[in-house]
Parts: C-alpha cells; sequence; structure tokens
C-alpha cells in the first residue's frame, strides 16, 4: 500500500519514537504540582570501567588499627596485583539500638551524612580516596537505602519515612532485627537519599556505588539515581540483585548470583563442564553484551556466613578463582582472598585478617592484570565472547575469548585425577602461558593437566 508523504512522516515519527530505548517516569515540577517526564537513557558504562577488576574491602577486619589510614598504606599494592575499583563496605556510623553483637552490622546505618568513628575521620577517607586515584583506583561505597538502624537520625526528624505496621510500629526488612524498612512511597525521603548519596560524590569524588539489597528499593528510584549523580561525573553502579531490568537504565553491573554455588558443586564432585556451558549460555540468553555480571568465589557474605574459600572449594580453589577471572564478567576478590585465608570473618566484633604471608598475591597478580591488559577479557562489548572449545576429554573444560587479534584460551582439569585432554577443532597456535611466563603450542597433540590443573594462555 502507498501512503502519501504526511502519512508516511507521521509513521516514521512513532517507529522511532517507539524504538526509543528510554525510560520515562514522572517527577514533579518545582514550580507547580503538575508531573512533567524524566526521560532516563540506557546505561553507558564509564570508559574506566572496559577493563576494570574490583576488590571488596572490609575496613573493620583489614588491618589491626581498623581504620582507613591503614588501608590506606596498602592501596599502592593492591594497584600492582591489577586492581582498579576499591569497594568500601558501609563506611558509616552503627546503631546502637537493637544492635547485634559487640560492634554491629555494617548494614545497620545511624547517619548517611557521617563516618563511623572507628574507621576514622571524613578528611581519613578523603585522604584514601585522593590516594586511590592517585594511584589511577577508583573508590566505590557501599549503600543501604533499603533500610536503616532503629536509632538513624531520620527516626526523630521524619519518623513518617519509614513504613509502619496497623499499630504504627516501625517495620524490620525480612528477619533484620537491627534495621526497619524506608517507605519509597515518600518523595521528601526519596529526596533525600538522593542528596545523601550526591553529597559523597560532590564532597569526596566517590566514583559510584554498590546497592546492597537493591531488589528492595523501587527501580525508578534508582533511575533516577543513575541519572542525578551522572549530572554529577559519570558514575559506575553495582547492584546486589540478578534480574536483567537492573542493567536498563540504573545498573552497571549485577551479580552473578549462581556462580558461586555453580562453582561450589564442581569442587564437590556434583558438576562439570557441561554444566558450566550450560549456565554461560543461559547469561547470554538473559543478558545483552553490554551488561557487566560479577564473577567471585567469596565475598563478606559467603565468607561469613558459610565458609572461607579455601574451605569451600579445597584443592579446587585456584581452579575455580581462574574461572571467574576469566568468563565474561568483572571478576571480584574479596580482601585476605591473596593472603589464602581459611577464616570465616566474624561480621559483629573485631575479626582481623591473619596477614600471614601473601601466598596467593602472584597468582592474583597474573589474573588481574590479564583481565586488564588483554582486550578479549574486557567487560562487557569492550571484551570477547565466550566459545567453549571441544575436546575429548568430560573432565575438562576449554574455552576461549576473542577480540580482534587478541585471544585469551582456558584449560581446566575439573576432576581430582589427572588428565589428558586433545582440542579439536582448533589450528594450531603459539601462545603465551600467563603462569609459566613460556611460550605454548597448541595444536593435535595431548596435553597432560595434573588434579584440578589449569592452563591459561594468551596471544
Amino acid at each position: 500500500m502507498k501512503l502519501n508523504k504526511p502519512i508516511l512522516l507521521l509513521v516514521s515519527f512513532l517507529i522511532i519514537l517507539g524504538g526509543c530505548n528510554t525510560s520515562t517516569e514522572p517527577t514533579r515540577s518545582d514550580d507547580d504540582d503538575t508531573e512533567e517526564p524524566i526521560s532516563y537513557s540506557p546505561v553507558e558504562h564509564p570508559e574506566w570501567a572496559n577493563n576494570a577488576t574490583i576488590y571488596e574491602v572490609n575496613i573493620r577486619q583489614y588491618s589491626q588499627e581498623g581504620t582507613f589510614d591503614a588501608f590506606t598504606e596498602d592501596i599502592p599494592r593492591l594497584k600492582e596485583m591489577g586492581v582498579e575499583v576499591l569497594w568500601l563496605m558501609p563506611i558509616h556510623p552503627i546503631g546502637e539500638e537493637n544492635r547485634l553483637g559487640e560492634l554491629g552490622s555494617y548494614y545497620s546505618v545511624q547517619d548517611f551524612g557521617e563516618v563511623n568513628p572507628e574507621f576514622g575521620s571524613k578528611e581519613d577517607l578523603r585522604e584514601l580516596v585522593q590516594t586511590a586515584h592517585n594511584n589511577d583506583m577508583k573508590v566505590i561505597l557501599d549503600w543501604v537505602a533499603n533500610h536503616t538502624a532503629w536509632d538513624h537520625v531520620w527516626t526523630e526528624s521524619n519518623p513518617d519515612w519509614y513504613t509502619k505496621d496497623e499499630n504504627g510500629n516501625f517495620v524490620t526488612p525480612q528477619d533484620w532485627s537491627d534495621v526497619i524498612e524506608l517507605n519509597y512511597n515518600i518523595e521528601d525521603m526519596r529526596d533525600e537519599m538522593v542528596d545523601e548519596m550526591s553529597y559523597w560524590v560532590e564532597e569526596f569524588n566517590i566514583d559510584g556505588f554498590r546497592a546492597d539489597f537493591a531488589s528492595g528499593v523501587p527501580m525508578d528510584f534508582w533511575n533516577r539515581v543513575r541519572h542525578d549523580l551522572n549530572e554529577i561525573k559519570p558514575t559506575f553502579l553495582l547492584a546486589e540483585a540478578e534480574e536483567p531490568e537492573f542493567h536498563e537504565h540504573a545498573f552497571d553491573m549485577s551479580y552473578a548470583w549462581s556462580f558461586p554455588n555453580l562453582t561450589h558443586q564442581i569442587a564437590d564432585g556434583n558438576a562439570g563442564p557441561n554444566a558450566i556451558h550450560t549456565y554461560m549460555l543461559n547469561e547470554q540468553d538473559q543478558f545483552d553484551n553490554s551488561d557487566y555480571r560479577m564473577y567471585y568465589t567469596s565475598n563478606h557474605d559467603i565468607n561469613s556466613w558459610e565458609n572461607s574459600a579455601v574451605d569451600r572449594y579445597g584443592p579446587a580453589l585456584e581452579t575455580m578463582a581462574v574461572l571467574a577471572s576469566t568468563l565474561n564478567g568483572m571478576p571480584l576478590v574479596y580482601n585476605g582472598q591473596e593472603a589464602r585465608i581459611d577464616e570465616e570473618l566474624a561480621f559483629f566484633q573485631k575479626d582481623q585478617i591473619e596477614w600471614s604471608g601473601y601466598e596467593l598475591e602472584e597468582f592474583y597478580t597474573k589474573l588481574l592484570q590479564l583481565n586488564q591488559n588483554n582486550p578479549a577479557l574486557w567487560n562487557g562489548e569492550a571484551g570477547g565472547n565466550y566459545e567453549r572449545i571441544s575436546t575429548n576429554n568430560s573432565n575438562i573444560f576449554a574455552f576461549r575469548r576473542v577480540k580482534e587479534e587478541n585471544e585469551v584460551l582456558v584449560l581446566l582439569n575439573l576432576s581430582d585425577q589427572s588428565q589428558t585432554v586433545t582440542l579439536q577443532d582448533i589450528e594450531s597456535t603459539t601462545y603465551t602461558d600467563i603462569f609459566a611466563e613460556s611460550e605454548f603450542t597448541i595444536n593435535s597433540d595431548p596435553i597432560e593437566l595434573s588434579s584440578w590443573d589449569y592452563l591459561v594462555l594468551e596471544k
């Protein structure tokens, strides 16, 4: 059917409008009570995040002092290890009412605008951030938007900002008895929360946030946070969530939550190469290439509430760390993993990491620097896609990632027995073995791998 020009122009306009990947949500005008639309753009990652790696910092347990200053001294070491993003667990004063344990949970925040005096002063934090920036590193803060401590300053100044039961009492989310839930139907509370987050970006040059329990807060709030913070500077947002919609207009990265369970099953002998491949196919089906996913073998929750990575994986520890560091995502290292800590750090009291040498520091350095330096392992669309390589051995998982002329090829023996393997349908190619620091040629010749052994090759 032939359309006349005015109709054709109208149809074209509607197609373009419908195809725009923006989210439009209402906001009130400053001048009147009418609602004006805000269009939220798709997430654009900060350029520095393309090849970033991330390290989680538990200030309380990191050193004997448990202070910002003590951690700041270690920043150059972490830079050399290949870390770019420092994720600081909550730095705010901890509530005293209904406190759990001697020192309380970091996630029971008493005041979003202050720092925990046990960690030091605001000037100490400012020095930490500046030292990180001087080392070309970034700092993100852990932000608890769903709830506060029972004695947060808002409970006195604005008690109506909280969720209440039928009797007018504060409500605790989940089974967390030391905190009370905020009410996101209150616009004034939302405004203040955004202002609190903006404060740390404007005044301390913070580079972003990790959103605790992100799914416990409405998505339209996070969309606004991203929009408003980016008006100050390009920021990086990590969601403690796994749903794809978090990536649309708010978050750069989400948790690959089921990955630690999968790797635990592999270490226990209850899963193998096919399970990893199925997992990766599911990732590709659910998420866009531009979505950053965070892969890890430990974090503060797993370490404190389940077990240490050493206990969790046993002899498969390094093999699972290699996998987490080379798949399509950003690798996370939890503080102390480079020292091979085998303790579960207490959550509500002092329990310093035992830095008895850095047994795995060189191991993590090679993996993290490979992530930073080889574009095949870069994040999102900047990196190469996962491609499984066929083998003649069902205990061996082989895959590669390729970006233009750059390539990383990984072989993992997912068993407690020595294995011999031949790669199939692959051309003879000479690589560099990143751990042996020597050339390694892949061809039709068999390759010997000892129990839980790994081979990481690059070109």
